[in-house]
């Protein structure tokens, strides 16, 4: 063997170790990509169910509102009706109402005084 044999020899076991130390870290970064692999496959089988939940509890959450602004405006219209009917009982009834008021507490005004009036001629 000659020196430029033992020189190769020398350079291509430097050369088996190199690869052999950069196979490790090359290796460990492959499981690295694995457990990614399966952590991404977990997340998205997970979270494909769960979307669609989500999907029809949105839907579901629109028909009630659609059916609670249904309910809104009927109670809107009917307060609308009420206030318009308490405005006509008052326009009808309030006015007569207020004379009789007025008038029987004039009659009663009327007779409490002529009641003292007469008490006091008695007493004379």
């Amino acid at each position: 063997m000659s020196g430029g044999d033992i020189a190769g020899l020398i350079a291509a076991g430097v050369f088996a170790v190199l690869v052999a130390l950069l196979a490790v870290p090359v290796l460990k970064l492959g499981r690295v990509f694995d457990e990614l692999r399966t952590a991404i496959r977990t997340v998205t089988d997970e979270t494909t169910p769960l979307i669609t939940e989500v999907t029809s509890t949105v839907s579901t959450t629109h028909q009630q509102l659609k059916n609670v602004d249904g309910i809104t405006s009927n109670v809107s219209d009917a307060s609308a009706n009420l206030s318009a009917l308490s405005s006509l009982v008052a326009a009808t009834l309030g006015a007569p109402l207020i004379k009789v008021a007025a008038f029987s507490y004039g009659v009663r005004t009327a007779f409490a005084g002529r009641k003292t009036s007469a008490g006091r001629r008695r007493s004379r």
